[in-house]
């Protein structure tokens, strides 16, 4: 079952090649923050620049450096059929535990083809795999019936990232799909109102930089604190914000250059910070007590 907190980590870059060395040092920080989990290759690892053997080594690389100690959902979702089935192939190959599958983004399907899209997918491997619902960057909606139809017909899709920013939605996803469909909150800072109407856990941005902090503010809620975890959260909700006052994963990269964990580096079409939101992200740091 993937539950708990699961890292959408970064893909760190030197001199424009993917920074092996420092994605290692980050994936022994994430271990030591005991997440339950990591996702290379998403959104915040700058999927949608890495080219095909890029992804592939990125999810192996973590797949290596994690050792066994956590699991590795990889990012192998696209807009192309062709492509998503090639690089979930490639996944389970490099020994990924599971693949977080992307609505197709740009050419804007169907339901049907939602459906079918999704289901070829399914049908070229045995890891398990959860969708990812993100309209807003893919401009199409993962319909409830839709999940509940892929739930049905491929065995192996068995969860969701839900980054639709409703709280009904997820309401309606565990009522449609019941008890043992995983739901995870795509957003850090509805992480305790997804939870509390039947998310069971998060594929976070924040744990990037406070990977012990989330994940424990989610184990308190499972464990029925949730006083506990709503401490947790408004402690860093202004790192949440701020993580988030441009796109993401720019202030996430900046936050972690700051630390001395990357190199900050991007790919156009992304680039460095504008310097007031710099400053006040540096300053929410300081104030939350990750930089001094």
């Amino acid at each position: 079952m993937f539950t708990g907190t699961y890292t959408a980590i970064v893909t760190p870059f030197k001199n424009g090649k993917i920074d092996e060395a420092a994605l290692e040092r980050f994936i022994d920080f994430q271990i030591k923050g005991r997440v339950d989990g990591l996702v290379p290759a998403g959104t915040t690892g700058e999927s949608s620049t890495l080219g095909y053997q890029e992804n592939i080594d990125v999810v192996a690389r973590a797949v290596k450096f994690a050792r066994g100690k956590i699991k590795i959902i990889a990012g192998t979702g696209a807009n192309a059929t062709a492509e998503a089935t090639y690089l979930t192939r490639a996944a389970e190959e490099a020994g990924a535990d599971a693949s977080l599958q992307v609505a197709p983004y740009y050419n804007r399907p169907t339901q049907e083809g939602l459906h079918q899209h999704f289901k070829a997918v399914a049908s070229v491997t045995s890891l398990p795999i959860l969708l990812y619902n993100i309209p807003g960057r893919c401009g199409v909606e993962i319909a409830i019936d839709t999940v509940k139809r892929l739930a049905e017909s491929c065995k192996n899709i068995v969860g969701i990232k839900e980054s639709a920013g409703s709280c009904d939605r997820v309401s309606q996803l565990r009522a449609a799909l019941g008890p043992d469909f995983v739901i995870l909150s795509g957003d850090d800072s509805l992480i305790l109102p997804f939870m509390s109407v039947g998310a069971q856990g998060v594929i976070s941005v924040a744990s990037n930089i406070i990977p012990r902090e989330i994940s424990e503010m989610v184990k308190l809620f499972r464990a029925g604190k949730p006083a506990a975890a709503l401490r947790i959260h408004e402690k860093y909700y202004p790192l949440i914000k701020d993580l988030f006052i441009e796109t993401n994963p720019t202030p996430v990269k900046a936050a972690l250059a700051m630390m001395k964990f990357i190199t900050e580096e991007y790919r156009l079409p992304l680039v460095p910070m504008d310097p007031e939101n710099r400053n006040a992200l540096r300053a929410t740091m300081k104030r939350c007590g990750i930089l001094k």
